[in-house]
């Protein structure tokens, strides 16, 4: 018997969603890597946020503040007793990396839709172009858990001295190797130099996916991982270019397998292969 993902909670299936469309304080949100993919049909009453300008701080290059996530929820129509689930392209990148910004500022009932918005279309489910009339609402955030995110000085420390926290490097080979600075289908920008973090591990996040585009067993997982050294046992720091495809990856750690010290780095390689004077490898 396959054993059950760490936090089963944490994930529904399309059925699910399916099932519960019409449920009372349930709120849909779809993320998408491509922006104007919501315009083209979405859920019945899922709301779209657009990662560029909703769930980035547009001066700072950062994360959202506390009071920008309060702003964001609240007018949503989402409140702290909302159960929001969260689905998009792209076998769920920004949909884990809201996911995991929600986390930091402590929403009880969060899910993510397995398998994406891909996964609902390929099984022939109900779209709809109509943008739902949304309530506003009351939201109060909880403090930052600055647990589960690394920043960059917290990074080089990590690269720079000998320890036993474990870098995962979520990116295609050639983009680990150095060969791209950026996927193969998108613009060649974003750092000053190819190559990865030293000492990490190169699990590109696709191997946590199966051909539909939902999550692998928890066995399949373990093995991927652990077969590279991320077992768990110690921390663990996940990153990519600009931090969705490592908060997917930091998803699967912490959600899937239940490993308790993960921090996605959400600077990733557009700010560390940039940093003057930092350690890196081919």
């Amino acid at each position: 018997m396959a054993s059950q993902p760490a936090h089963p909670e944490s994930i529904v299936t399309t059925e699910w969603v399916a099932e519960n469309l019409a449920s009372e304080n349930l709120r849909l949100v779809e993320v998408d890597v491509d922006t104007e993919a919501y315009d083209q049909g979405h859920l019945p009453g899922a709301i779209g946020w657009n990662w560029t300008s909703q769930l980035n701080d547009q001066l700072t290059r950062d994360i959202l503040s506390r009071e920008q996530m309060e702003l964001l929820l609240g007018d949503s129509g989402i409140s702290r007793d909302t159960t929001v689930v969260l689905y998009g392209d792209n076998n769920n990148w920004f949909a884990t990396y809201a996911f995991w910004q929600m986390k930091i500022y402590g929403h009880p009932s969060l899910k993510i839709m397995d398998g994406g918005r891909q996964k609902w279309i390929d099984e022939g489910r109900e779209l709809s172009m109509d943008a739902p009339e949304v309530e506003k609402a009351s939201y109060c955030a909880s403090d930052p858990d600055t647990s589960i995110r690394a920043t960059r000085d917290y990074v080089l420390d990590v690269a720079s001295t000998a320890n036993s926290t474990g870098l995962v490097d979520v990116r295609a080979p050639d983009e680990f190797n150095g060969t791209l600075l950026a996927p193969a289908n998108l613009p060649q920008e974003g750092s000053q130099r190819g190559g990865h973090i030293p000492g990490a591990a190169n699990i590109p996040w696709a191997s946590a996916v199966a051909e539909d585009g939902a999550f692998k067993s928890v066995e399949e997982l373990q093995e991927i991982y652990g077969g590279k050294g991320i077992s768990g046992d110690s921390e663990t720091i996940a990153y990519c270019r600009i931090g969705e495809r490592s908060s997917h990856t930091w998803f699967v750690l912490t959600q899937i397998l239940g490993y308790s010290k993960v921090r996605n780095y959400d600077g990733s390689w557009t700010e560390y292969g940039s940093i003057v004077g930092a350690p890196i490898e081919k």
